[in-house]
């Protein structure tokens, strides 16, 4: 029986995973190697790291934890999990279970792109959605923002950090109260409510903004805040409580509420970067760790 088992191999995964295998803890982390940022050239803001590839920061910390003998690893997927008496037991693709006293939910979120003809070709590499990911990338360039009301408006906001040539698309009505557009309209940033029809672009490159009615317009990047989704249904399967944004609802340290059970990274934070979800691990694996000494509260 494993002390805990951690599924998920992305920074939050992988961090919890160091942490337990440092306090000498028996763990199996499981992964199927599909990370939600694995269409982006590169991750920033995380320290030691800016701009590596993503693959690489997983293979490094794939390799960082080769010395804990008591770390094992898996590329496998966990299909379902249940709650027992002394923990949870598992069951991984192809039918074997496993057991352990604690379970580390690090699966993350699915991103949901508007249904834009184009749009999903693009997205991480032309089509963005953060700009303290990527704002730095394409500082001083012409920039397109997506997004209606409130959402539009702190994109804009926002991106006026990075650069002062910003347009707004609303794909319709942008739902902009009157004081909102006379700000807008005193930065200088136009509104677009014309229907999108689609985009054009090569990855990495400018995109092009095709609309039903008007003039065309050609932007370096566009910025967008896409839906998102839970990864995985385990947290449903297992009772967890969700945000209204479909994160799970947790204390500081990942703490689902149900008995063992924990979840770190990018599925319980509203700020979604590699750098949080690694210190998320991190702490959920601590959390994790007192409660094996009988020392939590």
């Amino acid at each position: 029986m494993f002390d805990a088992i951690i599924v998920g191999g992305g920074p939050a995964g992988l961090s919890a995973a160091l942490m337990l295998g440092r306090a000498r803890r028996r763990v199996l982390i499981c992964d199927t190697d599909q990370p939600r940022n694995a269409v982006s050239p590169a991750l920033h803001g995380f320290l030691s790291r800016d701009g590596t590839a993503p693959e690489d920061l997983r293979r490094i910390g794939r390799e960082q934890l080769r010395p804990y003998e008591t770390v094992i690893s898996r590329s496998v997927e966990v299909i379902d999990a249940a709650r027992e008496s002394d923990g949870f037991a598992v069951t991984l693709a192809g039918g074997a279970h496993e057991r352990a006293h604690f379970l580390l939910l690090a699966t993350g979120m699915v991103d949901e792109p508007p249904a834009i003809p184009g749009l999903l070709e693009l997205w991480g590499t032309s089509v963005l959605q953060c700009p303290y990911c990527h704002g730095w990338e394409v500082r001083d360039q012409p920039l397109a923002i997506f997004g209606r009301g409130d959402d539009g408006l702190y994109g804009v906001l926002l991106l006026l950090g990075w650069s002062n040539d910003l347009v707004l698309c609303t794909d319709g009505p942008s739902g902009l109260a009157g004081r909102d557009r006379r700000l807008l309209s005193k930065q200088g940033i136009p509104v677009r409510e014309e229907r999108i029809e689609r985009v054009e672009g090569k990855p990495g490159r400018p995109v092009r903004i095709i609309f039903e009615h008007g003039d065309a317009v050609t932007r370096r990047a566009i910025f967008l805040h896409a839906a998102q989704r839970q990864n995985s249904p385990l947290a449903e399967h297992l009772g967890c409580t969700f945000t209204d944004r479909g994160t799970i609802l947790t204390d500081e340290d990942g703490y689902t509420g149900i008995p063992g059970l924990y979840a770190a990274g990018d599925l319980r934070q509203q700020r979604q970067q590699a750098i949080f979800a690694a210190t998320d691990g991190a702490l959920a694996a601590i959390a994790i760790n007192t409660e094996l000494l009988g020392l939590a509260g």
